[in-house]
């Protein structure tokens, strides 16, 4: 019997993403409470999230290989969540204004008998941006549910002057380890 891939994940990004592998899957979100310890590293925080999230599915269901992910942007050791309103967006956007910052994306692919974590980090660069140009951007609404408050698929991608790493690790999952990944848990011998 063949292993059913399972995304979990609500995030329409990291399916758009996953589809690029033209293999069937379900998404089914992680309603995980996500328990983070901020004394730990960024790149080890995503880890665990992105753990924690697989292993929820991953104990619902049987014989599937269970994908969980968590992207965290990080600047000068400060971790940057999603705003909660738009003058915090506007704070962020003036904060990474001309200066670079990390992005680190985790994944967790978990199945009945193995688990494999790991993390990808790029570094994003923005061109230094104008007022005008940052309360535009945030009108456009597109900063309110990203981490670090931009989404460089989008909009976004005015911002960005340069990344040095896996821009899809930037958009939410680091498609192409991710293939890779899977083929070392045996998905594609089945």
């Amino acid at each position: 019997m063949t292993s059913t891939l399972i995304l979990a994940s609500a995030s329409p990004r990291r399916k758009e993403l996953l589809e690029l592998l033209q293999v069937p899957f379900k998404v089914m979100p992680s309603d995980v409470d996500e328990i983070i310890d901020n004394s730990l590293h960024p790149k080890e925080i995503v880890q665990q999230l992105a753990k924690q999230k697989a292993e929820f599915i991953a104990d619902k269901v049987d014989n599937a290989y269970v994908i969980g992910s968590d992207t965290i942007v990080a600047f000068e050791n400060q971790m940057l969540g999603k705003p909660k309103t738009e003058e915090e967006a506007i704070k962020m956007l003036h904060m990474l204004s001309g200066n670079t910052h990390e992005v680190y994306t985790g994944v967790s692919i978990v199945t009945d008998k193995r688990c494999i974590t790991f993390c990808e980090k790029t570094e994003v660069t923005f061109y230094p941006l104008s007022a005008e140009e940052i309360n535009q951007y945030v009108a456009t609404g597109e900063p309110m549910d990203k981490a670090g408050a931009y989404g460089i698929q989008g909009y976004g991608a005015l911002l960005v002057e340069k990344i040095v790493g896996d821009y899809y690790a930037v958009v939410g999952l680091p498609i192409a380890k991710v293939k890779r990944k899977l083929r070392e848990l045996g998905y594609y011998e089945q």
